[in-house]
């Protein structure tokens, strides 16, 4: 019996290894063959010629999205960045997908069979999509309505800083000491956008209780009126407040200013300077923080 199985499995083994070495011989003849050459030359040709073609046509689309924009959008800057990053990256999206279902074709990859399973996937993970669709939708809309646009400085959730992307999926934004949030559409909740409106500030100084408040009003609105001509900043005239708070030995003297979206600060800046320069020249001091004793006497005296 054993001898018998014995006989068998060399047999089998010997059967096994002939039909190895015959499909190995029919595979080798068909790889050597003209007939394979060239079906190797003609894909690669297409394949070749289809990278080409969507590497020309994504660039070229660019530049003419970029062109189009420019010329009809060219009044409201923020919009035609958002519109236009937009629009090249839907461009370059669609452009490479069908260059990839080209090449899969030009190597008699059956299409229609893979469409058909991502068909019977996507039904699959539908349920676990949401949050990809609430993206979609949100980012769509934020777009659409005007939100906020590349360039523009927001606060969206915690994230402060330049918006530096805005897709469909996610929101790119650069912080104020050069990181950068990645925030999904969907998550976005509360937005703060600082470069829609004038930025308004007020600068306040202190001075002496005793000084002649007229004479710094003066002195101080004269200057404050001569800053439009010199910084295109200023939206109107700076404002003197007069005295805005007292204490027993200072008096905050206040100014008001509105400039364009997010230059107050520097604006802000040269103003203090140059009135502290101003009150100085007219003998005006800034006052000076002062410790005061008080001495009890013993004994109720």
């Amino acid at each position: 019996m054993e001898k018998d199985l014995k006989l068998d499995l060399e047999e089998f083994a010997e059967t096994d290894i002939k039909g190895l070495a015959r499909y190995t011989t029919k595979l080798w003849e068909y790889v050597t063959s003209a007939e394979f050459l060239d079906k190797i030359i003609v894909a690669s040709a297409k394949i070749l010629a289809i990278i080409v073609i969507s590497y020309l046509v994504v660039f070229i689309g660019k530049k003419v999205i970029h062109r189009v924009f420019m010329l009809r959008v060219r009044n409201n800057e923020r919009r035609q960045l958002t519109i236009v990053k937009l629009l090249q990256s839907v461009l370059s999206y669609l452009v490479y997908f069908s260059a990839i279902m080209g090449i899969l074709s030009a190597m008699n990859i059956q299409i229609a069979g893979l469409l058909a399973g991502a068909g019977i996937a996507s039904v699959a993970i539908a349920f676990g999509a949401q949050n990809l669709v609430k993206d979609v939708i949100t980012g769509f809309f934020i777009i659409l309505e005007d939100q906020f646009g590349v360039g523009d400085f927001v606060k969206i959730n915690t994230a402060e800083g330049t918006v530096m992307e805005i897709g469909l999926r996610t929101t790119k934004v650069k912080g104020i000491t050069g990181e950068q949030f990645i925030i999904p559409n969907g998550s976005i909740v509360d937005v703060i956008n600082y470069s829609i409106n004038n930025s308004k500030a007020t600068i306040n100084m202190q001075i002496p209780l005793d000084v002649n408040i007229e004479k710094v009003q003066m002195v101080i609105q004269s200057y404050l009126d001569t800053l439009p001509e010199k910084y295109e900043e200023l939206v109107t005239a700076p404002v003197f407040l007069g005295v805005t708070n007292t204490t027993s030995t200072e008096a905050t003297i206040g100014i008001t200013l509105e400039t364009l979206p997010l230059q107050q600060y520097s604006i802000s800046r040269i103003i203090r300077k140059d009135v502290m320069d101003i009150l100085t020249r007219n003998g005006i001091p800034l006052a000076v923080p002062k410790m005061m004793f008080y001495e009890r006497n013993q004994g109720g005296e």
